[in-house]
Parts: C-alpha cells; structure tokens; sequence
C-alpha cells in the first residue's frame, strides 16, 4: 500500500522528535561523531525491505524507506524542515560536502535531486539509521556508509512476487527493475547493479531473509569506517 502524505509527515515528525532529543544527548559528550549509515539497494521481489526491516530492529537503527524520502524530496517545506533539525555547524558539514559532490561528480543539476541529496545528507549527518534505495550509496561519503546489495536469480524473483499471474508477476519485475536502473542512470550516471557501488552483495538464491540479515550484521562488525 502506497504511504499516504500524511502519514508521510507523522513518520517525519516522529524521526525529528528522536534527533532532536539525540542531538541533545550528544551535546553532552564533545567531539562524539555520528555513528555509520548502511544503505541497502535491491532487487524487486528479494526481500529487500523484510531485510532493512528486521536489521533495523536488530541493530536499533532507524529505517528510512524510500517512499518516505522521496516524497520529502518532492516537498520544498519537509525538506527543509528536516534539514533544520542539523544544527549551523552540521548544516556547513553538509553542505560544503554536497557542493563538491556534484562539481566532481557532474551530478544532473536537477531540483529533485538537490532536495533528495540534502535530505540524505542530513540523514548521514545524523547516523545510525538505515536507508532503502533512492541512490543514498552514491550520495552518502563511502568512508562513512556501509553499502549493501541484495539481488537474486530471476525465478526466485518472479516467485516472491505475489501477483495473480506469472505473467502480472513478470511485468511488475521488468518495469520495477527498468525504473530503478534508469533513475540512478538519469541521476547518478552509474550501473546500480556494478558490484564495485557496495561493501556487500547477497544473493538471495539459497538464503532466508534472517540468513541474510545475519550475514550483514557480521560483516557490519568486521567493516571499518
């Protein structure tokens, strides 16, 4: 079920109330950074979102699906609300970085894009949390995010999918999968399905989602930011 706008904003709400509180906390102890973001790109029909789901709860990490953060992205006024949760000196971290991601990665001046990469940013800035999709492992600095992919055989794919026919399952694949390759082309000019984008690749040919959250966990642990 798509998330309604609403419910959109209660989510955003609720995420700022927990940084607001966190920023608080952290205030106490000088010079104590923000800890690493991971980011999980997948294939339709692999179980990406179970996984982020259940590692989030594993990890006390906060999910930011990416239905969420694209319809802040589209918004002017949620988008700066959330970039307003950083305080000054965060906000020029931020964005003295993001400036020099897209002169040296020529990113297409677009203002979608100028409002997704702020508001994962700011999510970078904050830490801890998962993000879904949306391009975060091409926008988030590569020493600070752990970046993960999960894909899967074709078939395996087509049977996860739950839909009336093989055929409706086959169609929704091929176009889910055409959408997400083009928007990373259109706006990061990169092959999502290029290895060298991620810290780990899992394919879920042979594994349960709790295998697989089980193997990012450990290989979390073993990575160094």
């Amino acid at each position: 079920m798509a998330i309604r706008k609403k419910e959109a904003w209660q989510l955003v709400e609720e995420q700022l109330t927990k940084w607001n509180v966190s920023t608080k906390e952290k205030k106490k102890e000088e010079g104590e950074k923000p800890r690493p973001v991971i980011t999980i790109s997948r294939e339709a029909g692999c179980g990406g979102t179970k996984i982020a789901k259940m590692l989030a709860e594993r990890l006390g990490m906060d999910l930011m699906g990416g239905k969420i953060i694209q319809m802040v992205a589209e918004s002017v006024e949620m988008s700066e609300k959330v970039v307003q949760s950083l305080d000054e000196k965060e906000i020029t971290k931020r964005d003295d970085w993001l400036n020099s991601l897209f002169e040296t990665r020529h990113l297409w001046p677009d203002q979608y894009l100028h409002h997704l990469t702020k508001v994962i940013g700011t999510i970078g800035r904050h830490g801890n949390a998962i993000i879904l999709g949306r391009g975060a492992n091409f926008i988030l600095p590569e020493q600070d995010t752990f970046r993960v992919r999960i894909m899967a055989p074709y078939e395996v794919k087509v049977k996860n999918i739950l839909r009336t026919t093989r055929e409706e399952a086959e169609r929704y694949l091929i176009k889910t999968e055409a959408d997400r390759r083009a928007f990373i082309r259109k706006y990061f000019n990169q092959d999502v399905t290029d290895p060298v984008h991620y810290d780990l690749t899992i394919n879920m040919r042979a594994i349960t989602v709790e295998g697989a959250v089980e193997a990012i966990i450990a290989a979390f642990k073993s990575w160094r930011p």
